[in-house]
């Protein structure tokens, strides 16, 4: 999952309806929160390290959720391994009140790090059929230490609340369906269904600061394959063959004109290719061309637009060419996570009670998906929000030099873990902390 998190503020707005404690018990809260973090430091920055060095793909965490079970095991949690396959629930009780589940991620990426880190990866599995090196380049190594940190956090503080906090480990965030795996095999069933959720991600702002909204925060996410049928042959006589590279060719550039020409200029909508996979020698005309990618909007017409699109332009390149009907597969994924408006009015105080102006309202959603959305739509109200990771010199000289930083799916993204788990357990420790107040 990946975004930058800017915008305007449009402060007043959202926060109407806030029902937050007051900023002088929100500062003496972090204040606290700060010190069990001093405390525990050494510990998360080793975890970190250990989960940023073994990483693994989706629905095959099994040394992580293994270690962060065992952590939570520890702290005095009721933990149920193997729900959704390899995902976790650790429950920890403290007296009558709501149930407020806090979600991290347990999946790394299939491509190769290079920031060039001492702890880097160099791990690799199989993926589609071939060895792959493998890395935490979404950033869900920061959110694991955040929420094993978080933690330890409310239970030695749990004399400041009372309720139960559902702590969810969740495995195949990364286009794998986990969040749906774990509610199909009974998350709100065998358990209590949530009166909360929250769940955060890192991005590529500066550390220290955080960004929210209600509503939509997140795009919706399709999975787009293409499989071009053609006529196989030598290269030197293209005459004879009937060439799917050059309908795969074709379709790249011609699918944008949906985006250009066919969607509404004033909505969000994209259409990637990522993937491209046809024949294995130069002077050989391949019989097939397969294309991989995504297809991104925040609205339901100009998704529904945009996939008819696409579908109608692979079709009229495969006739021009005079080839056989692609193959076309669209996969539903992730949809749009939309903030239940209240309670980021409550929490959307909070963090601006908190840090002050390192604490911003975007005006609209990213362009990133998120499959968090699942629990929304499971009827949990939710607030999701996101942090920076970087050293803010490093953004301030990249823009100088007008070049980019590197981002989530990057393989030069490297988050700084200090102050960046710090001030995701400072987040997340004041929201839940404030839903769970002592009547």
């Amino acid at each position: 999952m990946a975004a930058r998190w800017t915008g305007a503020l449009v402060f007043a707005a959202l926060l109407g309806l806030s029902t937050a404690a007051p900023a002088a018990d929100i500062a003496g809260m972090r204040a606290a929160i700060d010190r069990e973090f001093d405390a525990q430091y050494s510990h998360i920055d080793a975890l970190y390290k250990d989960i940023h060095s073994h990483p693994e793909l989706s629905f095959r965490e099994t040394r992580t959720a293994a270690r962060l079970a065992t952590e939570m095991r520890g702290l005095g949690f009721q933990v149920t391994e193997g729900v959704g396959r390899t995902g976790v629930v650790a429950i920890y009780e403290n007296g009558p009140g709501p149930m407020v589940m806090v979600r991290t991620e347990l999946d790394a990426l299939p491509l190769q790090e290079k920031t060039g880190l001492s702890y880097a990866s160099t791990a690799r599995q199989l993926w589609r059929g071939a060895e792959t090196p493998v890395a935490h380049a979404c950033g869900h190594d920061i959110h694991m230490s955040v929420w094993v940190a978080v933690a330890k956090t409310l239970v030695d503080m749990k004399d400041r609340w009372s309720g139960t906090v559902m702590f969810v480990a969740q495995p195949a965030e990364e286009g794998g369906g986990g969040a749906k795996a774990m509610i199909n095999d009974g998350l709100f069933t065998r358990f209590r269904k949530p009166d909360y959720g929250f769940a955060l991600h890192v991005g590529p702002g500066p550390y220290g600061h955080v960004w929210y909204r209600a509503g939509a925060i997140s795009s919706t996410s399709d999975g787009l394959f293409v499989r071009f049928l053609g006529k196989g042959g030598h290269g030197s006589r293209p005459h004879v063959t009937i060439d799917p590279v050059m309908m795969a060719g074709h379709f790249i550039v011609d699918v944008q004109s949906v985006i250009s020409r066919e969607k509404d200029a004033a909505k969000f909508g994209v259409v990637t290719i990522g993937s491209v996979e046809a024949g294995h020698a130069g002077n050989v005309i391949p019989d097939a061309a397969v294309l991989r990618g995504t297809i991104r909007s925040y609205d339901e017409a100009t998704r529904a637009r945009m996939i008819e699109g696409v579908e109608r332009t692979a079709r009229a390149v495969a006739m021009m060419a005079g080839a056989p009907p692609p193959e076309i597969k669209i996969t539903p994924g992730a949809k749009a996570v939309v903030n239940d408006a209240a309670l980021a009015g409550r929490s959307g105080a909070v963090l601006k009670a908190a840090f002050g102006d390192k604490a911003a309202l975007v005006s609209h959603p990213g362009a990133a998906s998120e499959d968090y959305s699942e629990f929304v739509l499971a009827g949990v109200p939710s607030f999701y929000f996101a942090l920076g990771g970087l050293d803010p010199k490093e953004i301030a000289e990249a823009k100088a030099n007008h070049t980019q930083v590197p981002g989530n799916h990057s393989p030069e993204f490297a988050p700084v873990p200090e102050p960046t788990i710090r001030t995701g357990v400072e987040a997340m420790s004041l929201v839940v902390l404030d839903v769970l107040q002592k009547k």
